[in-house]
């Protein structure tokens, strides 16, 4: 919380304005209808993709919510013009109105749903966007997939841990932020390179919850990078995005 660091979310804040219009709206049609934002670089060749999951202020289906409030910060950090310029890349941004996993929505009751085993149906939707962008840019501006990313926060970080787990030779890194609960068991997602954010004060996901994935993922022998902020909330996303190192890091991730 010290001024520097403050300093940093604010002048990102500036820095990042307008970025968002970027975006092309589109709509992908399998079973069902997922609206989802792309950004396409101006740089060709092969280039990465990262895919960003949303939190909760932006389900729907309006193709905006996954761009605004929190999301601002995952959507926009890898727009910025010079990390464009150094690590030119594809970005979506997909926008489920359920959720990334697999939740049973039939009991009305108070509190969060219960997280059932198995795929969920905005994964798999955000999966399928994945593959029919590897199709559609295959020639001169092509997504390599070797250099696929995922990243999201609080509901989206737990997406994340879904995606890594149900698909765990597809994702050349994640990037978690407060991530929230999921069936499968943290060792699942061994295989790809993590780096996982909470905040110690975080009134809305635990932040044991992150504390016991890490740890199982070192128990097993894997090297997952783990920033807990001091007095942060569930806002941690403001400090992860802006955190100095996390762009290249996550760039300097291939999957072999």
């Amino acid at each position: 919380m010290s001024p520097q660091r403050i300093a940093l979310i604010e002048a990102f804040r500036k820095q990042s304005e307008g970025l968002e219009k970027k975006y092309e709206a589109r709509r992908h049609k399998s079973d069902r209808v997922m609206p989802y934002r792309l950004f396409r670089p101006e740089a060709t060749g092969k280039l990465p993709l990262v895919m960003y999951l949303h939190g909760g202020g932006g389900l729907g289906d309006d193709n905006v919510k996954q761009l605004g409030l929190g999301n601002v910060f995952g959507t926009r950090v890898w727009l910025l013009p010079e990390n464009q310029k150094r690590f030119p890349c594809f970005v979506v941004a997909p926008q489920t109105d359920s959720g990334w996993v697999k939740y049973d929505l039939s009991q009305d009751t108070a509190g969060p749903p219960k997280v059932l085993p198995g795929l969920g149906d905005g994964a798999r939707l955000a999966l399928e966007i994945i593959d029919r962008l590897l199709h559609e840019y295959a020639q001169e501006q092509s997504i390599d997939e070797h250099r696929i990313y995922v990243t999201g926060q609080s509901m989206g970080g737990a997406g994340v841990w879904h995606m890594t787990a149900q698909r765990q030779k597809l994702f050349a890194a994640a990037v978690a932020c407060c991530a929230a609960d999921t069936n499968e068991n943290a060792v699942a997602s061994l295989d790809t390179p993590l780096w996982n954010f909470h905040g110690d004060s975080d009134k809305s996901v635990p932040v044991g919850l992150s504390r016991e994935r890490i740890a199982a993922l070192r128990k097993t022998g894997g090297r997952p990078i783990y920033t807990e902020y001091a007095g942060v909330d569930h806002n941690v996303w403001q400090w992860a995005y802006t955190e100095p190192e996390l762009v290249k890091w996550m760039f300097s991730q291939r999957r072999a």
